[in-house]
């Protein structure tokens, strides 16, 4: 599973500019169950197996990860730039960038000297920040960039140890997992979505469920993990190595309390995540048709929404291990 997940991550593909990952994606499933995909550029892939699942079951993960969109250039050959998805803007300053898989630049704003004391004391905005990809004038830049060009924050995957430090985490390890799935699971029948635009407003799932329009989903996700240096014990929300966290509620869903319980006791390391905060795909999925029981399933991620993902290896098996176990249960009618 790691060497598909390091080429996901390794792969580009901010909001509404999927194909990188979807390509991939398709590659990787192509021979192992039906798939298609729609007018919005989602996968939507069934996996039939030995028996008939009790319930139409739908697993969920995103392609699409955070980055940037051009938006202007200034007469000298700087780029501005909004944000797609979720970015702190004090994550941004000096980083390394690449704009259409194929131009460098580094994300900078006022140089230090020129800054006030007060300005110091607070993160940079990002109407202050602008993108230097080495041009010297506007013409120059626009003869390698157009307006509405993607960019992403550099990261390239890697190992230390047991640690996994990577941009786009959220959500290649969920996208890897289903990948993994429709490769080795054949015990039942399930649905599995590969969703865009998660990250600006959960709405490839939208589409991908009415589509579908399933009974029970399982979101695969990465989450924010606090447990640092400086954070009480009560704000950590999860912690790395303590296995997936499974959510009883955030902004955008309360879930079934049932598959919530039944994932906690599964045996398989697995935590609550302990905040009442963001949402992801199971915020659209649950509220289709006649309505969706959902349990959402997610990886443990330091520094989520940046270069520098972090999180555990013991745990991205945790995630498949207990994916496995929701998805048998569902689909066997032992969860009622």
């Amino acid at each position: 599973m790691f060497d598909i997940l390091e080429r996901l991550c390794n792969l580009d593909s901010t909001s509404g500019d999927e194909i990188s990952v979807r390509e991939f994606i398709i590659n990787e499933i192509k021979d192992y169950c039906d798939w298609k995909t729609d007018n919005l550029g989602n996968i939507i892939a069934f996996k039939k197996g030995k028996n008939k699942s009790a319930k139409k079951l739908m697993l969920d993960a995103h392609m699409d990860e955070v980055g940037l969109i051009i938006t202007s250039v200034t007469a000298d050959g700087f780029l501005k730039f909004k944000t797609v998805g979720g970015i702190d803007a004090s994550a941004l300053m000096f980083r390394s960038i690449k704009i259409n898989d194929n131009i460098n630049g580094v994300i900078s704003g006022k140089p230090i000297h020129l800054i006030s004391s007060d300005e110091r004391k607070k993160p940079p905005k990002e109407d202050s920040l602008y993108i230097d990809i080495g041009a010297i004038s506007k013409e120059d830049a626009l003869k390698c960039v157009s307006l509405g060009s993607r960019a992403v924050l550099c990261g390239e995957y890697s190992e230390n140890g047991e640690k996994i430090i990577s941009k786009a985490l959220d959500d290649r390890i969920g996208c890897a997992v289903l990948i993994k799935l429709i490769k080795e699971y054949d015990e039942y029948d399930f649905y599995a979505s590969f969703s865009v635009q998660e990250e600006v407003g959960l709405r490839g799932a939208k589409v991908t469920a009415f589509a579908i329009n399933p009974d029970s989903a399982i979101v695969l996700e990465g989450t924010t993990a606090a447990d640092i240096s400086g954070v009480s014990e009560e704000n950590k929300v999860c912690k790395l190595g303590e296995g997936v966290a499974v959510s009883f509620m955030d902004t955008a869903a309360v879930y079934d309390k049932e598959y919530y319980d039944y994932a906690l006791t599964s045996g398989i390391k697995c935590q609550p995540k302990a905040a009442v905060t963001g949402g992801n795909n199971s915020g659209v999925i649950h509220f289709n048709g006649e309505g969706v029981r959902t349990v959402a399933l997610s990886l443990p991620c330091r520094y989520i929404h940046t270069s520098s993902s972090v999180a555990d290896k013991d745990d991205c098996e945790c995630l498949l291990s207990l994916a496995k176990y929701m998805l048998k249960g569902i689909c066997s009618g032992k969860i009622s």
